[in-house]
Parts: C-alpha cells; sequence; structure tokens
C-alpha cells in the first residue's frame, strides 16, 4: 500500500475530510519504515494512508466519466490533475443535485457521440489507407509511421481517429502492408489496411533481397565471398643450353 507524507496545509484538509473521502489515517512509526528516529521523535510523524479518494466529478474527464459521476481514484491523481483543475471536488447530496442540469447535458452529449462513432466504424472497418514515405533503395524509411501519422491521415478522409486509439503491429519503418486495428472504446473497432510506399520506384533486384524480423528491423544477410581464382601455375624454369 502506498504512503503519502502530505503538507502542513494538507494535513489538517485531509484529515477532516478523511471519513467523507474514505481515507483511512494511521500514525506509524518510522523506525518500522527503517528510520533511526528515536520513539518520541516518532511519536511526532503522523503519516496518512490512503487506498483511493472518492470525489466528485464537476466536468467530463476522459477515461474516467463525466460530470455528476462520483469515482474512486488514486490520491496522486486527485491531488496533482481532478483537484487543481477543477475537475472534482467533495461529493455531496447538495452538490450533486446542483449538477444535474450539467450531468442531463452531458449525457445527450455522450450518447450522440457514441451513436457518430458507431456510424464511423462501421465505415471505417475494411478500408485501405496509403501512405507515400521517402526511403532508401532497400525500402527502409527515413524515419517511422508513427500512429500520429496514421491518424492525422484518416482525419484528412473523414475519420475523426486520436492517436491512442490506432494500435500499430509493429514499429513501421519500411515499406510494405501492415494491418492496423483502430479501437475508439471497449466494444468499437476496426481493422484497415495499410500501405507505406515509396515515393519513388525503387530497384526490384534490391527489394527481392531484403528481409526482416518481427520488429522490422533489416536482416543483413552476410554475403558470399566470390570463390578465389586458381593459383597461377608456376613458370617452368628455362634451361639455358650452353
Amino acid at each position: 500500500m502506498p504512503a503519502y507524507t502530505l503538507l502542513p496545509n494538507d494535513r489538517h484538509q485531509l484529515a477532516s475530510s478523511a471519513p467523507l473521502l474514505g481515507h483511512r489515517i494511521v500514525r506509524c512509526s518510522l523506525t518500522s519504515l527503517g528510520s533511526n528516529r528515536s520513539p518520541d521523535q516518532d511519536s511526532e510523524r503522523t503519516i496518512y494512508m490512503a487506498r483511493s479518494v472518492q470525489l466528485l466529478l464537476t466536468e467530463n474527464v476522459d477515461n474516467l466519466g463525466i460530470v455528476g459521476d462520483v469515482v474512486n481514484v488514486r490520491l496522486g491523481y486527485a491531488r496533482n490533475y481532478l483537484l487543481p483543475f477543477n475537475y472534482a471536488t467533495t461529493p455531496s447530496d447538495e452538490l450533486i443535485a446542483a449538477l444535474a442540469d450539467k450531468r442531463a447535458v452531458a449525457e445527450k452529449d455522450v450518447a450522440a457521440r457514441r451513436s457518430q462513432r458507431e456510424e464511423m466504424i462501421g465505415k471505417l472497418n475494411g478500408q485501405q489507407l496509403t501512405l507515400i514515405r521517402a526511403c532508401n533503395d532497400q525500402g527502409l524509411l527515413y524515419g517511422s509511421v508513427t500512429q500520429q501519422d496514421i491518424a492525422s491521415a484518416l482525419k484528412e478522409v473523414g475519420f475523426a481517429v486520436s492517436p491512442r486509439e490506432v494500435r500499430l503491429p509493429t514499429t513501421i519503418k519500411r515499406i510494405d502492408a501492415f494491418d492496423i486495428h483502430i479501437k475508439v472504446d471497449s466494444d468499437l473497432e476496426a481493422d484497415i489496411k495499410l500501405w507505406v510506399v515509396a515515393d519513388r520506384e525503387l530497384n526490384a533486384d534490391d527489394s527481392e533481397e531484403m528481409e526482416f524480423d518481427n520488429e522490422g528491423e533489416l536482416i543483413v544477410k552476410d554475403k558470399k565471398a566470390p570463390a578465389p581464382a586458381p593459383a597461377a601455375e608456376p613458370e617452368a624454369e628455362a634451361v639455358a643450353a650452353e
């Protein structure tokens, strides 16, 4: 269980709201944690331990919930993100009731967005996407194709997909065809074919010799050295007739 030592101005706030937020506050000996402090010194130090914090969302938060939801989150997430940016607060019946209208609007927005995404995934599945890239004579790219590249290309043809929703099968560093998985929600998924093509014509002989490992790296083959030329026969010594 993680332990958190709070700053003085945080201690009183957490202690006063601990029963409401589900905190478990304990006083423990620092000696047991490996400290060389004396028992008298230990008694002056309080460590606050919390498995989770229960908060009321005042705004929609991706991958967490919508306004009006009461959620359990890690203490660090609450203190470092949700509370400082006013995305959440301590829950109470009065605040939940005050957010009822805002929540109703959020629920309609979520339903509309869900319907749009279902329609988009239905159209996206099975699509083919082509990206033109510069490469060397062996088809190796100068760089790589990223999730951002694919998301941007899909957006240009009418599919609003974020980079984190693009799942790459491997690092894309070469000219080839790749199966790309798109996951916009736990039950909204699609598969597309990505063609990475060269910006110029490549030498067919060079491309036929290429082999790649599972990580997309070129396998360098040791070329067989040419057979050595046969040694020249020693010239017959001329016998000079006297």
